[in-house]
């Protein structure tokens, strides 16, 4: 083997490696968001998951991609760990498809009208439909670059048969093959090879490759394509580095799966075949018995762990402990996946719910700094303090998190969620700002012992009691995306206006009849402002939501509207001065 083959051989690998990325990305192009979907909401059983892990690896043609996929669901939320062992399981058997699509290089014909089957001949014309769809089809320019990709990909694997069948020659490298017959030594090197290549494709694909030499049979094939299954958990592995306690398990349960395969299947032949000494042990591969193996093993595989995804549950969670919930982990925000800024789907979901957890802190926030007015505590103001902290972590994170989405190809739908999600995220900061002013006016009122009237208590009362009434409304119409009883947010926003200014006029009134100090009527003032713009600020919100889904819902001035005006009419009556 000379160092032209050499060279061929690395630029096989170099074309191989590009047409599985390209038909890979391709493929998920096509599939869009629905495949991510499934995986993150139909998995309520076992059997599901591994079907849906299966059918989704062998679509994107990488375990590795599905698994990290699935560690961003389980580590943001959005997936519960046992849910993800089927997913895992799955996605061991479905990344098998890429050795039969390389294993259709073996097809050949004989004769004139036979060739037409020959690999060359199909290679060939999925080359001239891919390009033509590549270059003059834009809406099928994606497939275009799955089929230029399937060539790619088997072009590189020609290339490399080509460039070792010179091998078959060298009784060096026959030696050094025996020396991979040897259990634990093919496990150790395919387990190294695969994680080097972050991709047990490649790695199946290479050794498919190398059965040009005619020098690997089985007994060489199998242990490599145990190690295989190890060393594909690396890059699964690397990617739950940051991840949450379920995100670490969910990518511990992709190399227990694997080490248990090789353990139980792999043991279990070695011991049969001691007994009853296989005939095929010494057969000669191709890229299609290769394939069988390989595949073979993996259904094996999720077979025998099928039945113990409880006890591989329970195994994981002994290794990898919860962390102990403190405080401070109700005050720390949702984690988003960078991960899944390629499926908007994923991402807009995930955002969703961040901001509606930065939406349900504003809110608890708000009744907690009013309810310190009665009764001013140390706890509640760190409460109030660590809540306006949280809005201003969410509010850099989403924010951020959302620009990177919207300078991605986005679909309308999800673009309006991103405009929808920008536009109420400083809202819902700053009335945890707003809060936060409450609590310091209560802290001081408390220090100083400042008190206020019974006229000023009263309609205090009043007015707070509708505060935390449309800030309720508000949080329930967010959540839920009920845009209809935005004219009630709008009403009550109307309301709490009047109601702000008429005490304000009142209060002029109590200071002009000394029947309250200027001390007492400069806390009582900066309350009122503070209450009316956390009003304000759910009007503006609930404005957001109608003008992100106006063709869905009547878009006539909600002043004019007969459900505003009955709506201003109950709160009028219900908060009355």
């Amino acid at each position: 083997m000379g160092i032209s083959n050499v060279f061929n051989l690395f630029c096989g690998i170099a074309l191989f490696m590009f047409g599985m990325s390209l038909m890979s990305d391709g493929l998920k192009r096509v599939a869009g968001n629905r495949l991510e979907l499934f995986l993150a909401k139909l998995t309520d059983t076992p059997l599901k998951g591994i079907l849906l892990g299966t059918g989704v690896t062998a679509i994107i043609q990488s375990s590795s991609a599905t698994s990290v996929m699935t560690v961003g669901f389980v580590n943001s939320g959005m997936m519960k760990f046992r849910q993800s062992i089927g997913i895992i399981l799955g996605s061991l058997l479905g990344t098998s498809i890429t050795g039969w699509i390389i294993a259709l290089s073996e097809i050949d014909g004989v004769g004139q009208w036979a060739s037409l089957l020959s690999t060359t001949t199909i290679t060939g014309i999925i080359a001239i439909v891919g390009f033509i769809l590549r270059s003059f089809s834009k809406s099928h320019s994606t497939i275009g670059d799955i089929l230029l990709g399937f060539v790619v990909l088997m072009v590189g694997i020609s290339s490399m048969s080509e460039s070792v069948a010179p091998l078959k020659e060298s009784q060096a490298f026959i030696n050094l093959l025996t020396m991979f017959a040897n259990p634990f030594v093919g496990i150790l090197v395919g387990a190294l090879f695969t994680a080097v290549l972050q991709s047990a494709s490649a790695a199946v694909g290479i050794l498919q490759a190398l059965t040009a030499t005619g020098a690997i049979d089985f007994a060489t094939a199998l242990p490599i394509l145990l190690g295989i299954s190890i060393g594909a958990a690396v890059p699964v592995l690397l990617s739950a580095l940051a991840a949450s306690t379920e995100g670490k398990r969910t990518s511990f349960i992709y190399l227990l799966s694997s080490v248990l395969g090789v353990v139980i299947c792999g043991g279990g032949f070695y011991i049969l075949n001691s007994i009853f000494s296989f005939s095929f042990v010494t057969m000669t591969m191709n890229e299609f018995s290769v394939a069988l193996v390989n595949t073979l093993l993996r259904l094996a595989n999720v077979v025998v762990l099928f039945p113990f995804i409880g006890l591989m549950d329970k195994l994981t969670c002994s290794i990898i402990k919860e962390k102990s919930h403190t405080d401070k982990d109700k005050f720390e925000p949702i984690t988003l996946e960078e991960r899944f800024l390629p499926y908007p789907s994923l991402a807009i979901s995930q955002s969703r719910s961040a901001i509606n957890a930065m939406a349900e802190a504003s809110a608890t926030s708000v009744k907690t700094s009013i309810a310190m007015l009665n009764n001013y505590t140390d706890d509640q103001m760190e409460t109030v303090t660590k809540y306006e902290r949280l809005a201003d972590k969410y509010e850099t994170n989403i924010g951020d998190y959302l620009m990177k989405l919207s300078k991605s190809e986005i679909k309308n739908e999800d673009n309006a969620y991103v405009f929808k999600y920008l536009r109420t995220l400083s809202d819902f900061e700053r009335i945890t700002d707003r809060s936060m002013n409450i609590a310091f006016i209560a802290k001081k009122d408390k220090e100083e012992s400042i008190t206020f009237s019974d006229d000023a208590n009263r309609e205090l009362g009043v007015i707070t009691g509708a505060v935390n009434e449309i800030m309720g409304m508000t949080l329930d119409t967010f959540v839920t995306e009920d845009n209809h009883t935005k004219n009630k947010v709008t009403a009550l926003n109307t309301v709490i206006r009047s109601l702000c200014n008429k005490a304000e006029r009142h209060h002029v009134d109590r200071l002009k009849s000394g029947s309250c100090s200027l001390q007492q009527g400069t806390s009582f003032g900066e309350l009122l402002t503070n209450l009316e713009q956390i009003a304000v600020h759910c009007y503006k919100i609930a404005a957001a939501l109608l003008e992100t889904h106006d063709d869905n819902v009547n878009t006539e001035s909600p002043k004019k509207s007969t459900s505003y005006k009955v709506a201003y009419e109950e709160f009028k009556e219900k908060y009355a001065l």
